[in-house]
């Protein structure tokens, strides 16, 4: 593993109703073709990343997946993050957003990703507002996820599933936003040297996809 680099595009801090505004004029609920399709591979804009995935594809079944983006509409507003049980058999231990795979019972990716977030945490829809989905995500494991990113109004209260998640926190979007706190690690992949994002905040690691999805969040309503 290299040692972390900062990336270099930059975005002037925007208002919690500009990034609201933003994002119900850029994001839309089409479910684009690649979730399901493994002849089509979400680009990463990462040269390792983009053949790595392509491999994937060849050798595993998609996996289609929805998560939750929380946006809890605080004065300062903040993102619903998870921590994953430490049992679990993929990615235990780690951050991530309230989701999972998509199951035959759900509608839509967004009905997946509402009904995982009151599965997992006990968000009730109630409290949420979705907004549109985020550009396909595909991660090593076969994964596609498809982000939807929502408003949450405050007040509501969680039970977390001890089974899934062993606790649920909240981060300042402001923070998760700030590209000084993007970090790029690298590691190799069959030979090929590949990246991926780094948030660290306070003491939880926010890395992988949770990190790359948030990074792409940003790149489409702060660069856009």
């Amino acid at each position: 593993m290299n040692e972390p680099m900062l990336t270099k595009m930059e975005a002037a801090p925007i208002s919690s109703t500009e990034f609201f505004a933003r994002s119900k004029t850029r994001l839309n609920f089409d479910v684009p073709r690649g979730l399901v399709d493994p002849n089509i591979i979400p680009k990463t804009g990462d040269a390792g990343n983009d053949r790595m995935l392509e491999i994937v594809a060849r050798e595993q079944p998609v996996r289609p997946a929805a998560v939750l983006i929380p946006v809890v509409d605080h004065r300062e507003p903040t993102v619903l993050l998870t921590q994953r049980s430490p049992h679990l058999s993929s990615h235990a231990g780690q951050i991530s957003f309230p989701g999972g795979k998509i199951d035959a019972i759900d509608a839509s990716p967004l009905d997946a990703a509402l009904r995982e977030a009151e599965e997992e945490v006990g968000l009730k829809r109630e409290f949420i507002e979705p907004i549109g989905y985020l550009d396909l995500y595909g991660t090593a494991f076969g994964f596609r996820i498809l982000p939807t990113v929502a408003r949450v109004k405050p007040g509501f209260e969680l039970t977390i599933n001890e089974g899934e998640v062993v606790d649920a926190f909240e981060v300042p979007l402001a923070f998760l936003m700030n590209p000084e706190n993007h970090q790029i690690h690298s590691k190799e992949f069959r030979g090929m040297e590949r990246s991926y994002y780094a948030m660290p905040f306070a003491e939880r690691y926010i890395w992988g996809a949770t990190a790359g999805i948030l990074r792409v969040l940003y790149e489409r309503i702060y660069l856009a």
